[in-house]
């Protein structure tokens, strides 16, 4: 296989939007939460400035993973869940955590 085949592997692009510092807990929490704020969230993940989280938050909606509702109150609140595109990732997911635990 050439680069240029890897390039377009299904593989390839889904390891690119998943990987990163902070997305796979970010996902880990939206895959068990139904719905979560973002400050919730940011308290959830140890160590991520909201700078970086929402980065990451932009970078997974960007690519269909996740769905970011705003509600307009005072202050606005933002809410994040995954999308229908990243539910299906659940089962990758779940066999990811086994993987890592054993």
């Amino acid at each position: 296989m050439e680069y240029k085949d890897f390039e377009n592997c299904g593989l390839k692009k889904s390891l690119d939007m998943i990987s990163g510092k902070w997305k796979p807990p970010i996902l880990y929490y939206l895959f068990h939460q139904k719905e979560i704020r973002f400050n919730a969230l940011w308290r959830s993940i140890p160590r991520v400035s909201k700078k970086v989280l929402t980065e990451q938050l932009r970078q997974l909606e960007d690519d269909g993973l996740i769905d970011k509702r705003t509600v307009d109150a005072f202050p606005t609140q933002v809410y994040y869940r995954l999308s229908f595109k990243g539910q299906s990732l659940g089962e990758a997911l779940e066999v990811l955590d086994k993987f890592g635990r054993e």
